[in-house]
């Protein structure tokens, strides 16, 4: 529920501003896209896709053990770059949308990007040290260097059936998809995409991991990824005008700003209880006064 009175450029582009979900597959689609072109503009100067390969990939993808030393970055970058075939993005963004969808509803927008992040960041530490198991366990994929968001994307499913695993799709008014059937289907994919390589299956299950233990501390009450949001609005305050402010300036009452007053008529006791319901019982308990008033609430 946005109680600001700031307004971001981004928020002129409907459903975005309280749609965390849509940002990420936006940002992802971007990526791929700046990716893309850098490939093609790469490929016009040197005429060589090689050098595309061998300087450019290594410095954004998991490298092996051996390079993490020199290329740490990798662990931050490597998850919201794709390099692969373009339905394969397609695809990707299609499966964000499912399960993420599932967790902005029950949890809320500012959940899902440092839950998608945490997911990535533990796929990427345990695929690097997953490449010390002996014998032919530890060895990798013979790629370059590995891109793409499938740690991202398997902790969001795992989120997703955390929060409410009886959860189910309405495709029409009776016929219905279970979520665990769906989330099944995605690991079985996931599993085959793998190629069976262990480092590759224990970065998915570590993401998978990710996602179940952010729920649970969640539920628990605390926020993991609250810091993040701490920073962006640090940061967007000291950007973005405040309308609030300048309206205290030229006036000289302004005690009606001190307090914040929801205009839908519900107040943040009222929302409170709400979510908590959501959390212990899912957001289909909720009956259609509940479902009315978190709508108003989340308009404003």
């Amino acid at each position: 529920m946005n109680t600001g009175r700031r307004r971001s450029a981004l928020s002129y582009i409907p459903g975005l501003t309280n749609n965390a979900v849509l940002k990420l597959i936006i940002g992802l689609m971007l990526g791929y896209v700046l990716l893309s072109l850098i490939w093609g503009v790469m490929l016009l100067v040197y005429q060589d896709r090689g050098n595309f390969n061998i300087y450019f990939l290594p410095n954004l993808g998991l490298p092996v053990l051996s390079a993490l030393k020199t290329h740490w970055w990798t662990l931050l970058t490597y998850g919201w770059l794709s390099y692969g075939s373009f339905w394969e993005l397609i695809s990707n963004m299609l499966w964000l949308y499912c399960f993420g969808s599932v967790v902005q509803m029950m949890v809320g927008p500012r959940q899902v990007i440092p839950l998608f992040a945490y997911s990535l960041l533990a796929g990427g530490v345990f695929y690097m040290l997953s490449q010390y198991l002996p014998g032919g366990l530890g060895k990798t994929p013979p790629i370059i260097s590995l891109l793409g968001p499938r740690a991202g994307l398997i902790g969001m499913a795992a989120a997703a059936v955390t929060i409410t695993p009886g959860y189910r799709f309405y495709i029409t008014e009776t016929f219905t998809i279970p979520l665990m059937l769906v989330a099944g289907i995605f690991g079985v994919l996931m599993l085959l995409g793998s190629g069976f390589y262990l480092p590759v299956i224990l970065m998915l299950v570590a993401g998978g991991g990710s996602g179940f233990v952010y729920i649970r501390l969640l539920k628990a009450g605390y926020r993991p990824g609250q810091w993040i949001y701490n920073i962006s609005d640090k940061v967007e305050s000291m950007v973005t005008p405040n309308r609030e402010i300048l309206n205290r300036k030229n006036s000289r009452s302004y005690s009606s700003y001190n307090k914040y007053e929801p205009k839908s008529g519900v107040s943040q006791q009222q929302i409170d209880i709400i979510l908590d319901k959501i959390n212990q019982k899912g957001y289909n308990s909720l009956t259609k006064e509940e479902r009315q008033m978190l709508f108003r609430a989340g308009k404003e």
